[in-house]
């Protein structure tokens, strides 16, 4: 169960995690500029056997989708975790190496599951609530009202349930709507864990299965932060997920600060009832490869997992986990302003998509700057639009040119008024 953090009516806000990621942003209805008309039969797919996709799959001639053509031409089949020497294979395989020693071969493992799934594996599945905000528009891309590309791997647990599976890993390329920055893209990957136990493994140990099921979880977390760490110090902190209870994160002391590393917890009892298995407990993890191979690999910036620059792909060697990144350049940033009065349909999700979509990986962050409301109650944004290319250096003119495009698309897509 993966992402970053839930929040469920009547519950306080927690956190940020890493079990299902919610933003800030209210839902609003896609406007037309985003729908796509493309009528292109050829396939989106991985040359790696994986899953394959048709873009008519994706492309859909109707309001509801807002999956830009980014995504659609530029990222899915991609399945960078399936690439040889690629830093998220060799972390997917040092993870898998773990449950393969100390498991002898229980969990299967499923790395090439489609992402396109529908609204109910992805949140009824897992009991998010009807009206939770992850279902916005603004944070989760929609095919059609029914069909998303996933944004957790935990769209696949509960079909694997029914199918009898219980130990399994689920590894995928996820999709969701999110901020411009070093640590933020829209697309990323995550592993998903399940354990299922039956009253046979709990019964005598003096303890309930709920118990039984969590003490197991955190040994096996805290194996696995082992082997990839080394002999760090942790601690679990109690949180909330709507799918797990009790539920909690674990933090490691690394590089001189806390970081927190994936969300878990005992899987609640109604998802197994749906599955098939009302007498069983089990428990679930998720965590996000990028966040955890970005330290463990030195790597600065998320968009270089997607850098096919020899200078980039050269530096890993298959199962050599922690090679630390040399940046081979640095080129230099270029910053804009753009200021605009927002409307009351303004998320900055939408802007980032605007933004994505026009300058795709030369946007490096976009920052709200300022904020303020004058005396008739209109609030102005400014965000700082940082370009900034890891492989050349950006010439004036299409830094210019870029830009343009993007303050046009913004007050013509997203109606604001630019100052």
């Amino acid at each position: 169960m993966a992402a970053h953090h839930i929040l469920l009516l009547s519950k306080p806000k927690p956190k940020p995690s890493l079990f299902l990621y919610a933003s800030k942003a209210t839902f609003i209805s896609v406007s037309s500029p985003f729908i796509r008309r493309h009528k292109s039969t050829q396939t989106v797919a991985s040359s790696l056997g994986g899953v394959q996709i048709s873009k008519q799959d994706v492309v859909k001639d109707e309001p509801t989708n807002n999956v830009p053509d980014l995504i659609i031409f530029t990222k899915l089949g991609l399945q960078l975790h399936r690439r040889d020497n690629h830093p998220l294979r060799i972390l997917k395989n040092a993870i898998y190496e773990y449950f393969r020693s100390n498991y002898n071969n229980q969990f299967l493992k499923f790395d090439d599951l489609s992402p396109i799934v529908t609204t109910k594996q992805n949140f009824d599945d897992v009991l998010v609530p009807a009206d939770h905000v992850s279902r916005s528009y603004n944070d989760t891309y929609y095919i059609d009202a029914d069909t998303v590309l996933r944004c957790h791997t935990s769209a696949h647990q509960a079909e694997l349930l029914r199918k009898g599976y219980t130990n399994f890993l689920v590894t995928g390329d996820v999709y969701r709507r999110d901020s411009i920055d070093s640590t933020h893209y829209h697309v990323f990957h995550q592993m998903e864990g399940v354990r299922v136990f039956s009253p046979n493994d709990w019964n005598g140990s003096g303890i309930d299965g709920t118990s039984y099921a969590a003490n197991d979880l955190k040994a096996c977390l805290e194996g696995l932060t082992r082997h990839l760490f080394g002999a760090v110090e942790m601690r679990w902190v109690d949180t909330y997920f709507p799918f797990t209870n009790p539920s909690f994160e674990l933090k490691i002391y690394f590089q001189e600060k806390w970081l927190e590393i994936l969300g878990c917890g005992v899987m609640e009892q109604e998802i197994l009832k749906r599955g098939g298995k009302t007498d069983n407990v089990a428990w679930a993890f998720g965590l996000g490869l990028e966040r955890l191979a970005m330290v463990l690999f030195d790597i600065p910036d998320i968009r270089l997992f997607w850098s096919t620059d020899k200078r980039f792909t050269s530096q890993f060697t298959k199962g050599q986990l922690g090679i630390k990144f040399k940046p081979f350049s640095k080129y230099p940033p270029c910053y804009k302003d753009m200021s605009f009065w927002i409307n009351d349909s303004f998320t900055e999700n939408n802007l980032c998509e605007i933004v994505r979509g026009v300058a795709g990986d030369l946007a490096e962050e976009v920052q709200l700057i300022d904020n303020f409301t004058n005396k008739k109650g209109k609030t102005s944004h400014c965000y700082r639009i940082t370009y900034r290319s890891m492989e050349r250096s950006l010439t004036d003119k299409e830094i210019n040119e870029l830009q343009w495009n993007v303050r046009d698309q913004v007050q013509r897509q997203m109606n604001v008024e630019l100052r």
